[in-house]
């Protein structure tokens, strides 16, 4: 199949999904894509961190707060502002990147685990003070969060309650952060990136400069996360602390293992899975409740049990992911010489 025709038909099939799948399953699930599609870009951002630059991110949740604040502080009753869509989303993502480069400076000597816990208890400060920054001023609501968050609105059409109109709009910027991951992916900078993942004293001594090449991948990242949020907000008409625990940066870092590190289709890919199948496990077993004395036992709440073991078993049957850059599948496939040269690096060598 030519080129052309192959990515007509990937066109109009996401054209037609969203009406495809109201008509199949309802509504409620057209919702569930938009949220699919807000993984997209949010694991798209955590992916330029921890898949291309190898920095290990558990805080990442905290960059979607900010996006999300900040559109809701500025679009909504609290301060009567109510900025338009079209100045909130850059000014989101540009605050998240700020953060993520405050985040990334101190941290710049920290590897693995510890780099990891510092990201984690970044991500904790952040929900903490929304959740508690409502005395004695009330400046984000505390607990209650930030409701009357003005929709979307694409001139004089407003996307309130419009699960399409969100659709097309998540789609269209989805589609352009892939785009720019995968420029990212190819260009100086992205290289860089992948050079400081594999070996950072050998990329130092390339002369490259590890120091702004990293905090550009926390900025990077984090600009994605923040226009995500703004996006959020914007969506659900509400935003509080509750929405952006440490589950969800998890979750998010799950979607870019599952789908593959550092491979933008396969991020994806494992984003709109993961997305789904938990929704999807909640119609397992019967419909009716069994009643044990007085416990009501419903089989569909053990969905999340289900979820992590279909997470564990593929990480043991695929462990570079469900679809993994060439490279990477390269690597796992080595064996023999070629297997003990691709996990020698040349210091190690030099030792022999």
């Amino acid at each position: 199949m030519k080129p052309f025709m192959k990515t007509g038909l990937y066109a109009l099939l996401l054209l037609t999904l969203p009406f495809f799948t109201d008509f199949a399953f309802g509504k409620t699930w057209v919702r569930i894509l938009d949220f699919a599609l807000l993984y997209v870009m949010l694991a798209l951002g955590l992916n330029i961190v921890v898949g291309f630059a190898g920095l290990l991110d558990l805080g990442y949740v905290a960059f979607f707060a900010v996006g999300a604040y900040l559109y809701a502080l500025l679009a909504s009753p609290h301060f009567g502002l109510h900025l338009p869509f079209w100045l909130l989303l850059p000014m989101g993502a540009f605050a998240a990147g700020i953060f993520g480069m405050l985040l990334g400076a101190p941290t710049l000597r920290l590897r693995g685990d510890y780099l990891a816990i510092v990201t984690l208890g970044f991500g904790e400060i952040i929900r903490i003070f929304l959740n508690n920054l409502n005395a004695p001023y009330d400046i984000t609501g505390g607990p209650q969060g930030i409701d009357l968050i003005d929709p979307v609105s694409l001139g004089q059409f407003s996307l309130n309650h419009s699960v399409y109109g969100y659709y097309f709009l998540f789609l269209f910027l989805a589609l352009g952060t892939a785009f720019v991951s995968t420029r990212l992916q190819h260009s100086r900078i992205g290289r860089a990136w992948v050079a400081i993942r594999e070996d950072e004293i050998a990329a130092e001594a390339m002369g490259i400069n590890t120091r702004n090449v990293k905090l550009m991948a926390f900025a990077m990242g984090a600009s994605f996360g923040g226009l995500s949020g703004g996006l959020f907000a914007g969506f659900e008409g509400f935003v509080s602390p509750e929405s952006f625990s440490l589950t969800e940066s998890i979750m998010i870092l799950c979607m870019v293992v599952l789908g593959g590190m550092g491979h933008v289709r396969g991020v994806i890919f494992g984003s709109v899975l993961l997305s789904i199948l938990p929704e999807a496990l909640r119609y397992v077993g019967p419909a009716q409740q069994s009643v044990f004395g007085k416990i009501y036992v419903d089989p569909s709440s053990l969905r999340m049990l289900l979820f992590g073991l279909a997470l564990i078993l593929v990480m043991l049957l695929r462990p570079a992911g469900l679809w993994p850059s060439p490279e990477r599948r390269r690597e796992l496939a080595a064996q023999g010489e070629t297997a003990r040269h691709e996990n020698t690096n040349v210091y190690d060598a030099a030792r022999d």
